[in-house]
């Protein structure tokens, strides 16, 4: 019989726990609040799957309205791996 040991709990990133401050564009989106980074990118896809943002045949692409538009340098879509990077930089140190 092997050892069964109970798998540790995962500790949270200290870096995505600690609050960042969306600018002005973002603060649109997700609120003018700072808030951690999970919550940010949680309250981003809320809003693309509210406002029917994510492309049907391609799952990964985000096609932009006027508010995310803002934020994705003015691009009319993105992969959901470039929103990543395009988010960061409109947050506030």
């Amino acid at each position: 019989m092997a050892d069964t040991k109970p798998t540790p709990k995962r500790k949270p990133n200290a870096a995505f726990m600690k609050p960042v401050q969306p600018d002005e564009a973002l603060a649109a989106i997700v609120g003018s609040k700072p808030l951690p980074r999970t919550e940010l990118t949680k309250k981003l896809w809320d809003y693309i799957k509210k406002h029917g943002l994510q492309d049907a045949k391609s799952k990964t692409t985000i096609n932009a309205d006027a508010a995310l538009k803002a934020v994705f340098d003015g691009r009319a879509s993105v992969s959901m791996f470039e929103m990543t990077k395009l988010v960061s930089k409109h947050l506030v140190s």
